[in-house]
């Protein structure tokens, strides 16, 4: 396998040849989330989803994590068009940053994705240039030649994209799987695959997840007996809590309250928007006179009642979260409620999820997840279903995506077992250069791609250093010392005054290190120093050597020298 990490620095890459395509990941290798992907050829851009990645706890006060626009920023006139594979976060939520640099960038999708994304969209008050478009269909966008194929994934309407320009043909295959059972009868479309790959594909994008789990997919329709079976031993309350985009699950759970005569009520804003969607669209049928409003569910038996619900993934502001927390105005969860996870663990919220999960139980609630019955298939094609897929299409040049590196170098290893040869296989990271050239691909260099930070209303301020400081300030609490000097005179006019938060509520912790400070301030002042600067980076040093010995502790420290 032909790598690229950070092992091996990259230049910046030459100019591409005339006749040759270039593709760059702005996010998804690496990593899952903030999946997007740019194709070059012949001056114009195709950019292929836009989604965001969710903060880790080392990440304190972000929101989300954009792909880096910085690449395009001075080519945004050169965007031909963004395609979406599918309606999910991963995938279409960082759309909403993209429009504001250039809002009349065609947006094109299934119906179900465009219809999310315009909800989204109508929130960030930006009326998108949408182009709506079937499996099956031919759409050409600038220079390329784009043809759209059914993919059956964790929500409706997922489609993969063929990209044909004079440089080769590429598929992208977006998010997949090859349940041969799906709820809506919509399979993947395996023979078009076979299609592509009988008239060559010169390069496959695709999605790597499940790369390390063996076998098939548990067909989506098998969840429906479990929870039939916990339906019928739960005697009070039942809340299930699963993505907000994930249709057929939400059908699955609909279609086993009306058979056990329970009443629904969607809890959260995400799942109401996404639901309602659905439903306008036909793709989620609801039987008549099961929903009611969430007031009206609150009022009713515990035995009558099911609460669909967001926070699967433990999001603090999340409605489950907030149930757990006790802290959810309308929902107490009580001894003997049952709360079903139907969501997979994305990597990165297992400990969140976890805090969630023991809160409930703490409640009283029976918590039923993907650990302990089957509760959840997976979305994305395991081992031998993506051996089916390289197979069929007998791709020239193999470039794995949407994956954290263990799962990229697992695909890549299956695609050379069924023949690629190894330099034809591609283990890159986010912002390395492929072109594909003559029909051989290869890194020809790197373009600077980092992560971009969403905190509240401001995006790209916050950077690595100021999440440091969060970190510190969290972990280890602040210290500040504030003095007062003469400098005329060079006398201390006024002792150090100590102030903590986070670190120590002992009274007197700080007793021995006041006369420190003032020693080597009236040091300082001696040897003529009365810059404030040089004062207060004295008094940094002995402060923060004083704590380390004392506590072991490394605080922020910040000292402030004034003057009269």
């Amino acid at each position: 396998m032909t790598q690229a990490g950070p092992a091996q620095p990259l230049a910046a890459p030459p100019a591409l040849p005339g006749h040759g395509l270039r593709v760059v990941a702005l996010g998804g290798l690496g990593e899952i989330g903030r999946n997007m992907t740019v194709f070059e050829y012949a001056g114009q851009l195709l950019l292929v989803d836009c989604g965001v990645l969710f903060p880790e706890e080392d990440q304190p006060g972000v929101d989300l994590i954009l792909p880096d626009f910085a690449y395009l920023e001075d080519r945004l006139a050169d965007v031909v068009a963004l395609i979406l594979t599918h309606g999910h976060e991963d995938h279409i939520g960082a759309v909403p940053y993209l429009l504001r640099l250039r809002a009349d960038i065609p947006v094109v999708g299934s119906r179900f994705t465009i219809a999310l994304i315009e909800a989204k969209l109508r929130e960030h008050r930006i009326k998108p240039v949408c182009q709506v478009v079937v499996e099956g269909e031919h759409a050409p966008l600038g220079v390329f030649d784009c043809e759209f194929f059914a993919v059956n994934h964790s929500i409706p309407d997922a489609l993969a994209v063929a990209i044909r320009t004079p440089a080769g043909l590429v598929l992208h295959t977006g998010d997949f799987k090859m349940d041969q059972l799906p709820l809506d009868g919509r399979l993947t479309d395996l023979g078009g695959f076979a299609r592509l790959g009988a008239e060559g594909i010169d390069l496959l994008l695709s999605d790597s997840t499940n790369a390390e789990i063996p076998g098939f997919v548990t067909a989506e329709r098998e969840i429906g007996p479990v929870l039939d079976g916990i339906f019928r031993e739960a005697s009070r309350r039942v809340i299930v809590s699963c993505f907000a985009s994930h249709v057929h699950r939400v059908q699955q759970v609909l279609d086993v309250a009306a058979q056990h005569r329970r009443n629904v009520a969607f809890v959260g804003r995400s799942m109401v928007r996404n639901m309602g969607v659905a439903s306008d669209l036909g793709l989620l049928t609801i039987p008549p006179g099961l929903m009611v409003g969430m007031d009206e569910a609150a009022a009713m038996p515990p035995a009558q009642v099911v609460l669909l619900s967001t926070g699967s993934q433990g999001e603090p502001m999340s409605a489950l979260s907030r149930m757990a927390k006790g802290t959810h105005h309308q929902i107490r969860v009580d001894p003997g409620d049952a709360v079903i996870l139907a969501s997979s663990l994305v990597p990165g919220n297992e400990s969140a999820v976890f805090r969630v999960i023991n809160a409930l139980v703490r409640l009283g609630a029976t918590v039923v997840h993907g650990g302990v019955a089957s509760v959840h298939v997976s979305g994305h094609a395991p081992a031998g279903e993506l051996l089916y897929l390289l197979n069929a299409t007998r791709p020239s040049n193999v470039l794995p995506v949407h994956g954290e590196w263990r799962h990229l170098r697992a695909h890549g290893r299956l695609a050379e077992l069924t023949g690629v040869p190894a330099d034809r296989v591609i283990l890159a990271e986010d912002g390395v250069v492929v072109d594909l050239v003559d029909g051989l691909a290869r890194i020809t260099g790197k373009v600077e791609c980092g992560l971009v930070y969403v905190d509240g209303n401001v995006v790209g301020d916050v950077g690595e250093e100021s999440l440091r400081d969060r970190r510190v300030l969290g972990e280890e609490g602040f210290l500040a010392i504030t003095i007062v000097v003469e400098p005329s005179t060079r006398t201390i006019v006024r002792e150090p005054h100590v102030s903590t938060r986070g670190f120590s509520d002992a009274p007197g912790a700080f007793d021995d290190l006041l006369p420190l400070v003032e020693k080597e301030l009236a040091r300082q002042l001696t040897d003529g120093v009365t810059d404030t600067h040089r004062l207060a980076q004295a008094v940094r040093r002995v402060a923060g050597k004083w704590v380390a010995d004392t506590y072991r502790r490394r605080p922020m420290i910040l000292p402030t020298v004034l003057e009269v």
